[in-house]
């Protein structure tokens, strides 16, 4: 008890002097935290800040976000990546219009009953905007709390994250909840660093086991590393009249709802692959060669192309794939498109209003003339 009293105590008083200023801290509601919990994701605060500010002004209220087009909440999103966060969102505003007529509920259970929310976001939201009696346990506390536990085995097991979760129940004051949850998560993002955590300024030092035994390095047990699987795709800019084919990507697909051009994954000695997917969850059709990728874009958009390589790579990661993106444009083209809500020509300022997959907005900002540059790569 004296010591809980004496980390209760420190970390409140830091937290009063060291509190970084951030827009929802200004203007406290269940709403406003619920967005910025779900942005902070996977996400970095100095990241998020911008796009909380453009969402808050755009969607001020749960009516407003549940009311908007799902295509204008994923536009906002643009860049933060992990887009079913923003489709989840969107969705759990219209339970709140449907189910709590419009107010954003104020009890866990109902709060945890909302998609996309799960134990640590609904005591989040309810501890900060409410000062609810929650207890927290995400990425930042979990290194917190392992090294004033001096937690030696690994922190994500199904054991550990019950002594976590517990631990954070127990420390919690009576009275300045919100505020304790804040500055356990404050410290751990600016001071309880994974790799050289500055112990020398820590509030908490004397009271950290791992300090004292100088066991930094080695509690938490770090992660395992992602294994990448490396993915080759195509992509396919097809030209008329200044206008370009996008597409609408498909709920199951990389990207659902957000908007790319003709897409297609090169796979080597695949005859007869065209159309197929590998699995439940939208892998895209497979080519092995031009032949193949001019039938595919025919099967999926009924028309004829002759395609050329423009010599732009594009490299980047998406969840647990490493993607070479290698561009191709249409030099000929034949044929009516396919009739699809889905399918569509546009012209680029069309284009640049829709929401779009992070490549396919690197694509379109070459458009229309620097695709040809034969040493493009990014």
């Amino acid at each position: 008890a004296k010591w809980n009293s004496k980390l209760r105590k420190k970390l409140l008083k830091w937290f009063d002097e060291n509190q970084r200023e951030l827009p929802w801290r200004k203007k406290k509601s269940p709403y406003r935290i619920w967005v910025s919990e779900i942005m902070l994701q996977q996400t970095q605060v100095a990241t998020v800040i911008d796009y909380f500010n453009r969402f808050i002004k755009e969607f001020p209220s749960v009516k407003k976000l549940a009311a908007a087009d799902q295509s204008d909440v994923l536009k906002l999103w643009e860049g933060l990546g992990y887009y079913r966060r923003a489709r989840q969102m969107h969705r759990a505003a219209q339970v709140v219009m449907e189910k709590h007529a419009g107010k954003f509920p104020t009890d866990f259970d109902s709060v945890l009953e909302l998609p996309g929310i799960g134990r640590y976001t609904a005591g989040a939201i309810l501890s900060i905007a409410l000062d609810d009696r929650q207890p927290i346990l995400e990425g930042n506390t979990i290194r917190l709390f392992s090294r004033l536990l001096e937690l030696r085995s690994d922190p994500r097991s199904t054991a550990n994250q019950k002594v976590l979760w517990d631990f954070a129940e127990t420390i919690l004051p009576r009275k300045r909840c919100g505020d304790f949850n804040q500055s356990l998560m404050e410290l751990g993002s600016e001071i309880c660093h994974p790799r050289k955590p500055q112990c020398l300024i820590c509030p908490l030092n004397e009271l950290c086991p791992t300090r004292i035994k100088g066991l930094q390095a080695k509690i938490p047990l770090p992660k395992k590393k992602v294994e990448y699987e490396s993915l080759d795709e195509a992509v396919v800019v097809i030209e008329r009249a200044g206008k370009y084919v996008v597409r609408k990507c498909g709920e199951n697909e990389r990207w659902a709802g957000l908007w790319d051009f003709p897409r297609f994954e090169i796979e080597s000695n695949s005859p007869g692959n065209i159309g197929q997917n590998k699995s439940a969850k939208g892998r895209l059709a497979r080519v092995a060669t031009n032949d193949q990728l001019a039938k595919a874009v025919k099967k999926q958009s009924g028309l004829g192309v002759e395609l050329e390589k423009t010599g732009l790579t594009i490299s980047h990661a998406v969840t647990r794939y490493k993607i070479k993106l290698v561009c191709h444009v249409a030099t000929k083209v034949t044929g009516r498109l396919t009739k699809s809500d889905d399918l569509c020509w546009m012209q680029l300022d069309e284009i640049t209003e829709l929401p779009m997959s992070g490549t396919g907005r690197k694509v379109a900002k070459l458009l229309p003339n620097e695709l040809t540059n034969n040493s493009n790569t990014c």
